[in-house]
């Protein structure tokens, strides 16, 4: 019963409007004297950030804030793939024929994630990781590898938080949210990166002006709260460094794998 009311509640919360009324506040001065009592919240580490805490004019400014020059470092290995954020790793593993397998208990197809996209042929069999990002988190996303974006696209969708509760007790949420997919090319292989939408995330937008030619560590693009991001590698592309696994806790620039011509 507990759980019915639980996710009766998250598909009411879920509904778009309610995200832009949540995403107003944040982005309006009146959210400002919340930004101390939000830091001591979720325990930010504020010493990161690039300004002081007065220097925010809004709770939205301070959630997307940039830190401290070199607060990251990002591994330069040419042949590194990088994780884009500060996460949790949530899920990580081979592709199955197009499926991915047991994320918080569900089983999500690469053709409804990629949204049926004609590139998705060469994720097949490639390897996935699933990256949440909690308020806690520092949340802007930067390039996983040095290469050029080939192709940008955005998929309309649901808000539903991509939390614990969300992966495992509402359905495919990871495929069914708002995502903004990012494909890029580094030497001979591509990866995407699938930036998911969640509750009370106004939007998902990207640093501009837009580039094609990035470097590795490049900030790409920000989330407006929390939620997750879905790094995908084609299909014998990438080696997992030996501990990467459901629970490790990385920070944006820390090696995943090493990356290799398909």
């Amino acid at each position: 019963m507990t759980k019915w009311l639980l996710r009766s509640m998250t598909e009411l919360s879920s509904r778009k409007w309610i995200s832009r009324m949540t995403g107003r506040f944040a982005q309006s001065p009146a959210s400002r004297p919340f930004i101390p009592r939000f830091a001591r919240m979720y325990g930010i580490a504020v010493q990161e950030a690039e300004k002081q805490l007065h220097e925010y004019s809004t709770l939205n400014e301070f959630f997307t804030r940039r830190l401290k020059p070199g607060s990251r470092p990002v591994d330069s290995a040419p042949d590194a793939l990088v994780s884009p954020v500060d996460a949790l790793v949530t899920g990580c593993g081979p592709i199955r024929q197009g499926t991915i397998l047991n994320v918080k208990g569900q089983d999500y197809s690469i053709e409804e994630l990629l949204n049926r996209s004609p590139r998705l042929e060469n994720y097949k069999n490639g390897y996935y990781m699933v990256l949440y990002l909690s308020p806690t988190d520092y949340h802007r996303i930067h390039t996983p590898i040095a290469g050029t974006i080939v192709e940008r696209e955005h998929v309309a969708g649901k808000v539903y938080p991509v939390n614990d509760f969300g992966l495992r007790h509402m359905r495919r949420v990871l495929s069914r949210n708002e995502r903004l997919i990012t494909y890029m090319r580094h030497a001979h292989a591509e990866t995407a990166i699938v930036k998911v939408g969640a509750m009370n995330v106004s939007s998902i937008k990207y640093v501009l002006p837009l580039r094609d030619k990035m470097e590795k560590g490049d900030d790409l693009a920000y989330f407006e709260f929390g939620s997750t991001v879905v790094l995908l590698t084609e299909d014998d592309s990438f080696a997992p460094r030996a501990d990467l696994r459901t629970g490790l806790k990385v920070r944006m620039g820390e090696k995943l794998g090493t990356l290799s011509n398909p």
